[in-house]
């Protein structure tokens, strides 16, 4: 959530940065300053009545004792006027905040000014790309006959246990998920990210401090009867656990790192998208979140695309980097740099990581502080990437590295798998 200070300041350059994501919101933040200036107004009356109210209720009784009591009944008047008027602004107050807070929830964060304008994922702009794509045998095949093939994917007992987009992996299969998930923790971890390991489910104030609700209630799994929601990243509870939080100098910057098992319903997805391991209702995923001061977000989110790329590296798998366009922006961040894998069989790009920096707009509404120098306590910037998304890993793995005899295992993931090749 955009904080109220920065529209107050900066009205004109939060207009023209969100009109790189396609949206006019010059009346949205004219509405919105409205509404704080009358929440100020209302404020001053307020603390004004009340003031005058401590002050008269303090005099009546001195009025009594003088013996000034035709002053201290007009007093006593007054004092119930001003309850009246106090009761009256209090809920005008209440009413005004809840305004304002829902006009500055629907709007979305502000692009840094690096982030490109644009509508679409045509729009992004590549930043780099590494590796060599390599030529295939030419029987080669797409992951999901490789894993029907050597028996390491069923689809159709996902199918059959809960619907599509529920795999079962057995095997070497499953050892494969095993290893990277531990690869990644471990490399995480050596570079300098504490390991969590969270609830699978969150409540509705977790869900709303980190932007999926409102914003994608529909695209998360929701239990009702107790309210709680399937995460759908572990940068959900991960970043929760320091909402309400004022964190100590000495314990910055916050790098922590998670696997969990992620949930999505995904709706509308459909076609060659869905293929395979392309698109998962549950997939396996490791997290990385940071929390820092706001002069050294940049270099964080920084550090955090170079640690990302290394894993890939490692992994020896061609992949390019994406500054997102405006328009393909998700609706907290300020600015992501996407990582895509190349999938050899399919000849396509497929995204693995978003690595992004939401500077103020998640810890804003987790009221997530420090305390800085003129012991005043600051908002922190919120960071967080996949480090990494299993599935297309996987399917990145399998076609990338399958070759006459068989599908050879990253040297860097031997040690995991105890195995050299499929």
């Amino acid at each position: 959530m955009l904080e109220i200070t920065y529209l107050r300041e900066n009205a004109t350059a939060a207009v023209a940065g969100l009109k790189k994501r396609g949206l006019d919101a010059d009346q949205n933040v004219k509405d919105i300053l409205k509404l704080d200036e009358l929440r100020r107004q209302n404020q001053n009356e307020l603390d004004q009545a009340l003031a005058e109210s401590n002050r008269i209720s303090k005099e009546i009784g001195m009025l009594f004792k003088e013996g000034k009591r035709e002053e201290a009944d007009a007093a006593k008047a007054r004092t119930a006027e001003l309850k009246t008027r106090i009761k009256e602004l209090q809920q005008e107050q209440e009413q005004l905040k809840h305004s304002l807070e829902q006009d500055l929830v629907a709007l979305p964060n502000v692009p840094l000014e690096s982030v490109p304008a644009g509508n679409s994922e045509a729009d992004n702009e590549e930043i780099k790309r590494v590796g060599d794509i390599k030529s295939l045998p030419e029987n080669a095949k797409p992951h999901w006959e490789l894993a029907e093939e050597h028996k390491l994917i069923r689809f159709d007992l996902g199918v059959k246990i809960t619907g599509a987009g529920f795999p079962v992996y057995q095997g070497k299969g499953a050892r494969l998920q095993r290893a990277l998930i531990n690869f990644f923790l471990e490399e995480n971890i050596k570079a300098g990210f504490e390991e969590y390991q969270p609830p699978l489910m969150v409540n509705e104030d977790s869900g709303f401090g980190t932007g999926q609700l409102p914003d994608k209630e529909g695209q998360m799994y929701h239990m009702p009867e107790d309210n709680l929601y399937a995460i759908p990243t572990a940068e959900v509870p991960i970043t929760n656990i320091f909402r309400d939080e004022i964190l100590a100098n000495e314990d910055l910057p916050i790098k922590a790192t998670a696997y969990s098992a992620c949930f999505r319903r995904e709706a509308g997805s459909y076609g060659k998208d869905v293929r395979g391991l392309n698109r998962l209702h549950q997939f396996d995923k490791v997290e990385v979140v940071c929390l820092t001061k706001p002069e050294e977000s940049m270099a964080m989110l920084d550090s955090m695309v170079d640690h990302i790329a290394g894993l890939l590296e490692k992994l020896e798998l061609p992949y390019r980097v994406l500054r997102l366009c405006g328009g393909d922006l998700g609706f907290t961040s300020a600015i992501t740099y996407d990582f895509e894998v190349w999938s050899a069989a399919q000849e396509r790009w497929l995204e693995v990581s978003s690595v992004s920096n939401f500077q103020t707009f998640q810890t804003n509404r987790m009221k997530i502080r420090y305390r800085g120098e003129d012991k005043k306590t600051h908002l922190l910037h919120s960071l967080n990437g996949s480090a990494l998304a299993l599935p297309r890993i996987v399917a990145a793995l399998l076609e990338n590295h399958q070759t006459d005899a068989g599908i050879m295992i990253p040297e860097a993931l031997r040690s995991y798998t105890g195995f050299e090749k499929i």
